[in-house]
């Protein structure tokens, strides 16, 4: 099943999504005539793996971690599908990373690898946008529209094993597999939990396979997860 939010002239709405409507408690929405799709959750937290594909470790010349390595977005850095990312000002060196992300679903600590598929509500996309050339992963990583999320969230899913592909202006900058994980989505999960108490709505993004890379003003972003669906954001110019 398919799960969204939609933002409505009247407020915020969440529902089952199906073939472009929204099946909420008060009725049906079409997406695009009653509104547009929200990110799929509301984090207090985005807990982001780095450096989790060992393709993208050789091409950065990154060392393969012994544990996993994360870093935190704000809820503020969130976008729906189909928003525009602004090109921020700060930076000449705009990035682009394909991820699959968990959605918690219940408040959790201490949770094992085999406990975690009962307390995630379910999977979505996030292009984990990176601002090159600033300093600190804080820096480049944690800024206003740096997280783009959607476009639902998918609770029937196995995300081991699934195919994923990111096209650039049309271009195919990505593929892979998520088999190719240095750590599974379970074993980030139960990681995490062993840190922070984790609350629903969370978001918990397993990195990026090999190829992120540069974006320009103009460029649509495409990332593809298979069994869940595809994410679409335009790079937009800080003018525009």
């Amino acid at each position: 099943m398919r799960l969204t939010r939609l933002l409505t002239p009247d407020g915020p709405i969440s529902g089952r999504y199906e073939d472009g409507v929204v099946y909420a408690d008060d009725g049906t929405y079409e997406v695009g005539v009653d509104g547009r799709l929200l990110p799929p959750c509301e984090p207090s937290t985005l807990y982001c793996v780095g450096r989790n594909f060992a393709e993208t470790l050789e091409q950065m010349e990154y060392e393969r971690p012994e544990e996993p390595d994360f870093f935190i977005k704000p809820p503020t850095a969130l976008l729906g599908h189909e928003q525009p990312i602004p090109y921020p000002e700060f930076t000449d060196e705009l990035t682009y990373a394909g991820e699959l992300a968990a959605v918690i679903d219940e408040r959790c600590r201490n949770v094992a690898p085999a406990e975690v598929p009962a307390v995630v509500r379910g999977y979505t996309i996030m292009n984990d946008v990176d601002a090159l050339d600033q300093q600190g992963r804080t820096a480049r990583k944690a800024f206003d529209g740096s997280g783009p999320l959607g476009p639902w969230l998918e609770t029937d899913l196995d995300p081991h094993g699934i195919d994923m592909h990111t096209d650039v202006a049309g271009e195919r900058r990505q593929e892979a597999n998520t088999e190719l994980m240095l750590f599974d989505p379970d074993e980030i999960v139960a990681f995490l939990s062993r840190r922070f108490t984790l609350r629903p709505g969370d978001v918990v993004a397993f990195g990026s396979p090999a190829n992120p890379g540069l974006v320009e003003p103009g460029d649509s972003v495409e990332i593809t997860y298979e069994g869940v669906g595809t994410l679409r954001n335009t790079v937009v110019g800080s003018s525009d």
